[in-house]
């Protein structure tokens, strides 16, 4: 089966973009560019921990509700909550209920807030793990990778919850440490422009023991 569908212009694109109509709009101007934003990577790792079980199409339909919800991902807000917001949050529709998630979210906001002081940005901590260039298996041929391994396993060491190694390489690949699109893909090579001309956040670390 060829990795690649024809999209409405008729331009190749990684086959399961045609899988839903929200998927292509997702796939040609988010997925695989390189991102440096605390909030968005932070809402990103959350949204994964959430998709756990569930289908990627479910939480993608809800993400606005879950923008909402936790105050667009401001881990500094988040790790503020208390049980009151977990009982509200239980009652919103708009978002998937499950307890162990919600209460995985205010637990990786604290978890952030003690990273970002640590280590200057959440940006400069992940993009560390970014593979070196020409290593990885081909294009959407892995579910994990050595430094998904490695990035799940640090995040676990320093509390964060449902950041398992499939979970982190999904974030890997949305968030553009690497860059997954099928070979052929229209978008493919405007993915490899965007990290070509991408300045890594810095890696000298704000530590302070």
């Amino acid at each position: 089966m060829s990795p690649t569908i024809s999209g409405p212009d008729g331009k190749p694109r990684c086959r399961w973009s045609g899988a839903a109509p929200e998927f292509l709009d997702y796939h040609d101007t988010e997925w695989g560019f390189p991102v440096d934003d605390d909030h968005r990577l932070f809402e990103k790792l959350c949204l994964e921990g959430f998709q756990s079980g569930l289908s990627w199409r479910t939480i993608l339909a809800k993400r606005e509700n879950f923008r909402s919800a936790f105050h667009r991902f401001d881990f500094e807000r988040i790790a503020r909550f208390a049980e009151s917001d977990v009982e509200r949050l239980l009652k919103d529709e708009g978002i998937v209920r499950h307890r162990g998630k919600i209460e995985a979210v205010i637990n990786n906001a604290k978890c952030a807030r003690e990273l970002v002081r640590r280590e200057g940005s959440l940006a400069a901590y992940v993009w560390r793990y970014e593979p070196a260039a020409g290593q990885g298996a081909r294009p959407q041929a892995a579910s994990t990778s050595p430094e998904s391994v490695a990035l799940s396993k640090d995040l676990k060491k320093r509390g964060w919850k449902f950041v398992g190694p499939t979970t982190v390489y999904a974030f890997m690949q949305a968030m553009g440490l690497v860059n997954d699109h099928a070979e052929g893909c229209v978008v493919r090579a405007d993915v490899e422009r965007a990290r070509a001309h991408f300045k890594r956040p810095s890696r000298d670390c704000l530590c302070d023991g």
